[in-house]
């Protein structure tokens, strides 16, 4: 298997610390609203990159952390005169309602920020006794300039972002020693909620969360760390300075990151006011197609969000759920024919999905297969395999109940009717299942048939 690592900017052979095993970090949501488009499809791309990952063999420790301590959840919470864990709490019960409706395989484990400030505490002060960091007015820093290659992930150098913050003369920066030193640790304003630390009352910044975490969960180095590529810089690349300053180890040998949802050109933001949530979406969208939409566009390139983009995965998920209808009670055994033209759809799917999870060609294979089997080519094995890429994709068709009496009264006059060569009465029969939303097939093994 390959994967593109934004740290290297490279295709690399994906080999992980220990064989069959994965140890996988991704950033999560803050939990202080209803997740939109755009946190969903990195929410989406690396559960399809997950459930990949098991399909191929691999047991994958599957870590995705709530951040549950922030501004906008202490201001959230005061707005509404209720404390920050039940208004955080609100939102971490709606993520999982709207994940488990995009049919999202449930983390191994997430963690919430709140439930780690004493060892945040602990972190902080390793990082102080090693001259990492340092307290400052009741905050705590990092020291960029002691870390080697601070922001290579995001391609940037030290030089250029001290240039950039050059004439800042806010308060903040004057308590740093450098413009560009972070926030590992905020002394507590007036009414907000605050921990106890040794340099006074206050709460982790949100960096040093994730690095945290992941280390207590998945040990000192992981197999892949992934989020939005809007983390790349600063808060991924500052996960890397704290965490390899403390640790003295590699944080993770590969970063993986996802494009936006763009609308109209733009990134899909709360700060831009242009998002849609899933709440929202599902009331009006299939989640099944929604889902569709959101994971067959590759994890690294943009999605744009339209009327149109929903309409064609709607046309495509009927497609592949009417082939699926099609041949989903086929228990025979197929040909050796059958088999062998299974296998090379096979191999082409797993060879587009192990080069950096290429799902556009995936699909362009599966397409054809789908094509394959509406021809009438079925089998245990057949449907084993359509099985396996549904369960990739996070898509579920439930299986057929056995048709009411009065339909299969109706197929049968309809065959008979055939068989006399009263078409007229074929055809008005037919015309009578359709609109019970049964709808024929007439095939060289016979007739099928599928619900609307």
């Amino acid at each position: 298997m390959k994967i593109y690592n934004t740290m290297s900017r490279q295709i690399e052979d994906f080999v992980p610390l220990e064989p069959g095993k994965i140890k996988m970090y991704v950033c999560g949501p803050t939990v202080y609203n209803y997740i939109h488009i755009g946190n969903a499809r990195s929410v989406v791309a690396f559960d399809v990159i997950r459930r990949y990952f098991e399909y191929r063999g691999f047991e994958v420790d599957y870590v995705s952390n709530f951040t549950d301590v922030d501004d906008k959840i202490i201001n959230g919470a005061a707005a509404e005169n209720i404390t920050t864990k039940e208004f955080s709490e609100r939102y971490i019960k709606a993520f999982y309602e709207d994940i488990d409706a995009l049919g999202v395989e449930r983390a191994t484990q997430n963690p919430k920020a709140s439930d780690y400030i004493d060892k945040m505490i602990d972190f902080i002060a390793e990082l102080i006794e090693k001259g990492f960091a340092y307290p400052s007015d009741g905050d705590v820093y990092f020291r960029v300039a002691k870390s080697q290659d601070y922001a290579k992930l995001a391609n940037k150098n030290l030089a250029e972002l001290l240039d950039g913050a050059s004439g800042r003369t806010d308060e903040e920066t004057q308590r740093k020693e450098s413009p560009a030193d972070f926030a590992l640790w905020k002394a507590a304003k007036a009414g907000e909620i605050s921990w106890q630390s040794p340099w006074g009352n206050g709460r982790p910044g949100w960096h040093i969360e994730c690095s945290v975490m992941s280390t207590d969960l998945l040990g000192n180095t992981l197999d892949i760390h992934g989020g939005g590529q809007d983390l790349e810089f600063p808060h991924h690349t500052n996960e890397i300075a704290q965490s390899e300053a403390k640790t003295g180890q590699k944080f993770a040998n590969y970063w993986m990151h996802n494009g936006f949802v763009n609308v109209d050109g733009e990134k899909m933001s709360k700060s831009l006011g242009n998002f849609k949530t899933v709440h929202e979406m599902l009331q009006v969208v299939n989640p099944q197609v929604l889902r569709f939409f959101l994971a067959t566009t590759h994890y690294r390139r943009p999605v744009n969000f339209t009327d149109e983009a929903i309409t064609d995965a709607q046309n495509n998920v009927k497609k592949i759920e009417n082939a699926y209808r099609n041949m989903a009670n086929s228990s025979t055994n197929p040909s050796e024919n059958i088999l062998t033209e299974l296998s090379k759809y096979k191999t082409d799917f797993i060879s587009s999905m192990d080069d950096d999870f290429n799902i556009a060609n995936a699909l362009t294979s599966f397409y054809d297969f789908i094509s394959w089997v509406n021809k009438g080519n079925n089998g245990q094995e057949v449907k084993q395999f359509f099985d396996e890429v549904l369960a990739i994709l996070g898509m579920t068709f439930a299986e057929e109940k056995t048709l009411d009496a009065e339909i299969e009264k109706l197929i049968e006059a309809r065959q008979l009717a055939r068989e006399m060569r009263d078409f007229v009465q074929s055809d008005l029969i037919r015309d009578e299942l359709k609109a019970k939303h049964i709808v024929l097939e007439d095939t060289k093994e016979g007739v099928r048939w599928h619900r609307e």
